[in-house]
């Protein structure tokens, strides 16, 4: 659980590096000049990615669910390239006839390159058809991860009341993607 109390304080630094400064301004416009015009740049800076950082702060409570309800495993993975501007993605071969595609959220995480000392294996906790947390080896740094191309053919079976119950999936069986 190391590894999720590093998500918290870095999700909730998050939220302060762009919400404490607006707020900080907003508080001096009286006693400091140009302390409105400074507000005004900052809510126009701020506003598009305050609601993102807000949503990944609250949705790491399914981080938690996750990996309260699923261990880790270790797993050789995949960091497949990709071009500037689309979604990072592992690739965890679970059998020899699956292999799943997981795209990394809410931000693109290049978990290759962090602290990892194993870059061809992961930690995985989670239901391979619905996603879950993944980390460098030793659960340092959990992310979540959806599938890449979800599918609703799959609902149901083994593990689909588990996976609806920590978040991993709605009742509908359209996986969430948050």
């Amino acid at each position: 659980m190391i590894g999720y109390k590093r998500l918290a304080v870095r999700r909730l630094k998050w939220v302060l590096s762009l919400g404490g400064p607006p707020l900080a301004a907003l508080a001096c416009i009286d006693r400091v000049p140009h302390a409105a015009a400074a507000f005004a740049l900052m809510i126009i800076a701020v506003t598009p990615y305050l609601p993102w950082v807000i949503v990944a702060y609250f949705r790491r409570r399914r981080v938690a669910a996750v990996l309260q309800s699923y261990p880790w495993r270790e797993w050789p993975c995949r960091h497949p390239r990709r071009p500037p501007g689309s979604p990072a993605t592992v690739a965890i071969p679970f059998r020899e006839d699956f292999t799943a595609m997981f795209r990394i959220i809410p931000f693109p995480v290049p978990l290759a390159i962090l602290e990892d000392d194993h870059p061809d294996r992961i930690w995985f906790a989670g239901d391979p058809r619905f996603g879950g947390v993944v980390s460098p080896v030793g659960g340092h740094y959990p992310v979540r991860v959806v599938p890449h191309t979800p599918r609703r053919e799959e609902c149901g079976g083994e593990g689909f009341d588990l996976a609806r119950r920590v978040g991993l999936v709605r009742g509908s069986g359209k996986g969430t993607r948050t």
